[in-house]
């Protein structure tokens, strides 16, 4: 179960959460993101673990930290990503091109450069949707699309990259991270919100960073090219409550 496993978004509630199961396997972390304080932070408390400061959105950027890696890697998992909610009457041509700037290009580009170690390496890719890109929820435009083209973009990459490289997708309700706070910090609201869910609560970084870790390991052989909930039910189920 060894091996560099790329870790973009590092500082995020899933990200930090995944570096931390991923280590505690004997993975090697290699984490990726903007903040440096907070990548320094999370650095420091998981021996061996690389840290890159990297801004998704420059792509140049981003390519050359990938490729300045090396072979072979493990795996990549893309947990940056953005709650943009508006109504459609609102949406604005910038807010759709940040949008899919930051969730669908730059887990393309990501991935892109990290092709041919994740080959060397048979790895494995993570990406993240949301539960918003199938089941339709008002004020979602946006995000809604940008998570969609991130389903499409997994089936597409699974079929090209098979056998060498399986790539995955997880698509999750409403998590308590820091991008989620303004839904979330009320409390009144997120429990409101959490007894949409037939498991009534909202979902916990650990809940979604368990799957990305068995989608990165070798347990994980022979699963590629899914799209999978963890969403306490809400993409599916139907109940008297939601």
């Amino acid at each position: 179960m060894a091996g560099r496993i790329v870790i973009l978004g590092a500082t995020g509630g899933i990200g930090s959460a995944l570096a931390r199961r991923v280590a505690a396997r004997g993975a090697t972390p290699v984490l990726m993101a903007r903040d440096a304080a907070r990548l320094e932070a999370l650095a420091a408390e998981i021996p061996g673990a690389e840290a890159h400061v990297v801004d998704v959105t420059d792509t140049a950027a981003l390519k050359s930290a990938i490729t300045g890696l090396g072979t072979p890697l493990a795996g990549l998992a893309y947990c940056v990503g953005s709650i943009l909610l508006k109504p459609a009457t609102r949406v604005t041509e910038a807010d759709l091109a940040d949008t899919y700037r930051l969730n669908v290009i730059g887990a393309a580009m990501a991935v892109q450069a990290a092709i041919p170690a994740l080959q060397s390496g048979n790895g494995g890719v993570v990406l993240f949707s949301s539960v918003a890109a199938r089941a339709g929820f008002a004020n979602h435009l946006a995000i809604g699309a940008a998570k969609a083209a991130v389903e499409g973009m997994t089936v597409s990459l699974a079929a090209e990259l098979a056998p060498a490289v399986r790539v995955n997708c997880i698509a999750p309700s409403l998590t308590r991270t820091r991008i989620a706070e303004p839904l979330t910090r009320n409390p009144a609201m997120a429990e409101a919100i959490g007894k949409l869910h037939p498991i009534p609560r909202l979902g916990e970084p650990e809940d979604v960073a368990a799957l990305a870790d068995l989608l990165l390991s070798p347990d994980a052989g022979w699963i590629t090219g899914q799209v999978i909930g963890v969403d306490g039910g809400r993409g599916t189920l139907r109940t008297k409550t939601g």
